[in-house]
């Protein structure tokens, strides 16, 4: 898809990936990123940009009532990126209910919600693309994040089921499997970590691309290769055993 011109939705867009998500593709070119947040408290992008516009955009991925009011106010987007997400770090046998719950209602149902009622926004304007940035672990689960792996599993699984009837309706869809990125949510967490930046650079020049499947750092290119060779041996360095 060709970024220049283009109205981009980002969800999560206050802090880490998502900030640096809205930075990356004004400078590629999109002529507006639509800045979405689920409080209206959350700090704007806006002064970071120094190209294109960015509209403030209240969205919690909890409310579909809130996501049929967004898409009505956004309703020139042609490329969606779900990126908002949440994460917790329990043992799975231990784990909160209610906190497994949320996960799944935030980062695969209330992300569904989203795609679905955006859509239509896409194809009245033409066509274009929905990124969803999923994770290594929606191709193999880690004990601490059992609950965050089932939830980017199961939207993995979504993203293939849609692609096929999408395609033909001129949207395109991309699926992005980072490694560990350096923000909030990995704060503590001892292992590799790319930089949110250059990983929103590497997931614009793919959407660009029209790759289908994107694999934004070092650690998820050279995990994606183990994959594809030696499955059992992803998951293993997954899972630790």
């Amino acid at each position: 898809m060709d970024i220049n011109n283009a109205v981009v939705l980002v969800t999560g867009s206050n802090r880490g990936l998502g900030l640096a998500l809205v930075d990356a593709f004004l400078e590629h070119g999109a002529r507006r990123v639509h800045a979405a947040t689920r409080g209206t408290g959350s700090p704007s992008p806006a002064s970071r940009s120094v190209r294109g516009e960015v509209v403030p955009l209240r969205l919690d991925l909890t409310s579909p009532d809130g996501i049929r009011a967004a898409a009505a106010q956004a309703s020139d987007v042609t490329l969606l990126v779900n990126n908002a997400g949440t994460a917790r770090f329990a043992d799975p046998f231990s784990a909160d209910r209610d906190g497994l719950a949320q996960e799944m209602a935030t980062n695969y149902a209330g992300t569904v919600d989203v795609i679905r009622a955006f859509v239509p926004v896409i194809e009245r304007a033409g066509g274009g693309a929905v990124v969803n940035v999923l994770s290594l672990l929606a191709l193999a689960g880690t004990p601490p994040m059992a609950g965050y792996s089932a939830s980017k599993a199961a939207l993995h699984s979504f993203t293939q089921a849609i692609r096929p009837g999408l395609r033909p309706r001129g949207i395109e869809v991309h699926g992005v499997y980072p490694g560990g990125i350096d923000t909030d949510m990995l704060a503590g967490f001892d292992a590799a970590k790319a930089e949110p930046r250059a990983v929103a650079d590497a997931i614009v020049g793919g959407v660009s691309a029209g790759h289908t499947d994107i694999f934004p750092d070092a650690t998820s290119e050279e995990m994606s290769a183990l994959g594809w060779s030696d499955p059992k041996g992803f998951e293993r360095a997954f899972s630790g055993q």
